[in-house]
């Protein structure tokens, strides 16, 4: 019988090799690592709620869709944030301007319109490190909703609006998040142009980039100003204008024949055939009068196919138009003209200074200077001003351009009033419907207004005879048959009337002392710009 052999172990047998065991003790450990992982993640997530205090009260409000009612969550305007309101929490909504974070705080700047504070989150037995770089996170002009309590604060914040106060936030929600990459700078855009040109370092916002993204433009303080003053003023020629007995019509905008003759209208496809845009509700303002209303104004758009590119120049704006009728003097409605302008700059200084100021801090301009009553000259004298200052012109020229500029200076330097009157102007330089003087064969009874020496309102007497407006008409070399609805509107007797239009952004621009119409007009029209 053979003895048994023992068996090589690197060969088979019962028992594993060393070489296996060695991997067995790998893939263990290595399990066991594995499972220590999970455990410590399995771990910092059932305590993770409990490090951050702050579960609840930050994050995203998600899209509202009018879902439910929050009648318990009232809000407070930043504009009424004062020291009266000290520990006071309140809830706010607005934009997130600017933010930095430092550490365990982290400052934003709350824009609300032109409003603005400053508002601190602090780590605390309340706030998490977590909330903290959520609001850091957060791009500017989110918009969000704020829980804090508002502190007095030692020393005034200059570069808010809420200088004395700043509020500790407790809650922060975005309600609607902005891109990072914004095409400008609310900051930029918002720059005094005084820090623009003394300081190379500051970017220049440029005019088409600011229309190009109107809406982003349109949130800087001057703007929101610009846009409330343009408000008032529609605001207060309708008061006031009501207020004197005049009723407001609404004209129509698609006509059948240029408004006022000439090739400056656009076209549009009417069906079967073309209409024209209305270059001027003056027709229809006529037509009311003659239909004894005696004192009527419009507040509507108006539009002209003029190739005009100029800083004073719209191919759409709004016009401000009037007409009235009056007993025997057309001076009867210059003065009430007159009048309306003295009102409406008395309720714009008295009742709009803060916005006033607003559009001063970003477009240094001296205040408007008016007289009551207002300045009144005739043309005439303004020949002789000019012609004392070195500018000859004979009595039928028409005013160009730098000659209104230069006469405003003159009538500011002697007279100290950046609004006048000028009266009588040269018959030749006027339309074929404007009175003749009856004492004055070469002059008219006409009127242009003029703001800082450039016209707002051109105005006149209009004939209200139809002889004798056919009889001008033809002199002029007007096909009468073109303007035969104008002429009729005059055949069953009308009363003596005069009016004028006024372009609102252009008060507006003249008012405040910009630079250009374009800032004035929220989403301008001229031959380049069709958009947005």
């Amino acid at each position: 019988m053979g003895e048994d052999k023992p068996v090589d172990s690197t060969t088979g047998g019962d028992e594993p090799s060393k070489k296996a065991l060695k991997k067995q003790q790998k893939e263990a450990e290595k399990a066991a690592k594995k499972a220590e992982r999970k455990a410590q993640i399995q771990a910092q997530q059932e305590i993770t709620p409990e490090e951050d205090v702050s579960i609840g009260k930050y994050g995203e409000t998600g899209l509202i869709q009018s879902k439910e009612k929050y009648t318990e969550r009232k809000f407070t305007d930043i504009k009424n944030l004062k020291q009266d309101l000290e520990d006071q929490t309140v809830w706010l909504r607005g934009r997130l301007h600017t933010s930095r974070a430092k550490g365990k705080q982290c400052f934003i700047v709350l824009r609300q319109q032109s409003y603005t504070v400053q508002g601190l989150a602090t780590v605390s037995e309340r706030v998490s490190k977590q909330m903290i770089k959520f609001i850091s996170s957060i791009t500017k002009e989110s918009i969000i909703d704020v829980e804090a309590v508002v502190k007095s604060v030692p020393s005034k914040i200059e570069a808010c609006t809420q200088k004395n106060v700043e509020v500790h936030i407790e809650k922060v929600f975005v309600v609607s998040a902005a891109k990072p990459q914004l095409p400008l700078q609310i900051e930029d855009a918002a720059r005094s142009v005084e820090d623009t040109d003394d300081n190379s370092l500051n970017i220049k916002v440029n005019q088409d980039t600011r229309l190009d993204n109107r809406v982003l433009d349109l949130r800087t303080p001057a703007n929101q100003a610009i846009y409330r003053v343009e408000a008032a003023v529609c605001k207060l020629f309708r008061d006031i204008l009501t207020s004197k007995g005049f009723v407001e019509i609404h004209t129509p905008k698609i006509i059948s024949a240029a408004s006022e003759g000439g090739a400056n209208v656009f076209t549009v496809s009417y069906f079967k055939g073309n209409a024209y845009l209305a270059q001027s509700p003056q027709l229809y303002k006529q037509m009311a009068i003659a239909a004894d209303f005696d004192k009527v104004f419009t507040v509507g758009a108006v539009f002209r196919a003029e190739d005009s590119n100029t800083h004073r120049h719209l191919t759409e704006f709004v016009g401000l138009d009037l007409e009235m009728a009056f007993k025997y003097h057309y001076h009867e409605v210059v003065d009430t003209i007159g009048q309306l302008f003295t009102e409406m700059f008395k309720g714009l200084r008295d009742n709009y200074a803060a916005e006033i100021e607003a559009v001063r801090q970003q477009y240094n301009v001296g205040p408007f200077k008016f007289l009551d009553p207002p300045l009144k000259l005739e043309y005439s004298d303004a020949i002789l001003l000019l012609a004392e200052a070195g500018v000859t012109l004979g009595e039928e020229d028409d005013l160009s351009t730098p000659d209104e500029k230069l006469l405003g200076k003159l009538v500011k330097a002697r007279y100290d009033t950046d609004f006048y009157i000028l009266d009588k102007y040269p018959l030749a330089v006027r339309p074929f419907y404007t009175m003749p003087d009856p004492n004055n064969p070469k002059v008219s009874n006409s009127y242009d207004m003029f703001m800082r020496g450039e016209e707002i309102i051109s105005g006149a007497q209009r004939i209200h005879d139809p002889e004798l407006l056919t009889e001008r008409a033809k002199y002029h070399g007007i096909d009468i048959e073109k303007i035969r609805s104008y002429i009729d509107a005059f055949k069953y007797g009308c009363p003596p009337h005069a009016g004028g239009g006024i372009g609102m952004e252009r008060v507006v621009m003249l008012y405040l002392g910009l630079d250009n119409i374009r800032k004035t007009s929220m989403f301008p029209r001229d031959p380049k710009r069709l958009t947005p």
